[in-house]
């Protein structure tokens, strides 16, 4: 993993995702190196040629910009984050993330954060003194096998669970986004992991995976060493219009209104 430093201009940026106005990336790259990381776009501007997940650039100077940036934007939902994982690897070292919360907690911004790491339980006593604030963990399924091939940097999902408990039961709002649900595979334990979730989480978000910016080509190198006999079917699965997708639809709305969670299925 190569860790540099670089300068930004500014830190609270307009984000067009439905739900929030702004995003916060502390960090330009992503050591979790999810192989169907929708980011790799990233690469057309840094580190060109350099495989995503194999870099992460830190943003020295992004508690600078904070403190322009709180005061000058306007009120709105801000994401941590869009493009990174604002609690990876590099976090534990850096603190970047906290820094900046610990700026935005004295100014009306409203907090959503979205990560795979349970590194995000460290700031559980700063995210308590947002007024409004959420947190959120990223899983696309309960089979740690499939973690371990598609999401090998981030945390298992034991640890997002009990994560998402821990700040539950502090009485600060969670939710779980569950996605992007990979053809057949995700749907190992499905069952069971709505029931965990069930009682810790207020909702739930379900996406589809989307192949765009280059991922493809990560997530076949996947599934040739890890589940070679369902590439063809996978593929095919993920294409758009996509049977298997408008089939798994109505099964995931079913599971979740048996369980009574709210949610949303963006597909």
């Amino acid at each position: 993993m190569k860790i540099g430093e670089t300068p930004c201009k500014s830190i609270i940026n307009s984000s067009g995702i439905e739900g929030v106005d702004y995003a916060v990336n502390p960090y330009i790259g992503c050591a979790h190196a999810c192989t169907y990381c929708y980011a790799k776009f990233m690469t057309r501007w840094y580190h060109k040629g350099e495989k995503w997940g194999s870099f992460v650039d830190v943003k020295k100077n992004a508690k600078d910009c904070m403190l322009r940036d709180a005061e000058k934007r306007r009120r709105g939902v801000i994401l941590f984050s869009s493009v990174t994982d604002a609690y990876q690897p590099a976090e534990k070292k850096y603190e970047i993330t906290r820094s900046l919360l610990e700026i935005l907690v004295d100014h009306d911004f409203p907090v959503e954060i979205l990560t795979k790491s349970s590194l995000v339980t460290r700031d559980l006593d700063l995210l308590s003194r947002f007024d409004e604030v959420e947190v959120g963990f990223t899983i696309t399924s309960f089979d740690e096998k499939v973690r371990r091939a598609f999401e090998p940097g981030a945390s298992p999902i034991e640890e997002r669970l009990d994560a998402l408990k821990l700040f539950s039961d502090a009485g600060i709002p969670t939710y779980a986004f569950l996605g992007p649900l990979l053809p057949f595979v995700s749907e190992l334990g499905f069952e069971d992991l709505l029931n965990r979730l069930a009682s810790s989480v207020g909702r739930v978000i379900v996406d589809r995976l989307n192949i765009k910016a280059g991922n493809w080509k990560n997530i076949e190198a996947t599934l040739e060493v890890h589940y070679p006999e369902i590439l063809d079917e996978f593929k095919e699965a993920s294409r758009e219009p996509s049977v298997y997708y408008d089939l798994l639809r109505g099964k995931v709305r079913r599971i979740l209104d048996e369980r009574a969670i709210p949610h949303d299925i963006l597909f």
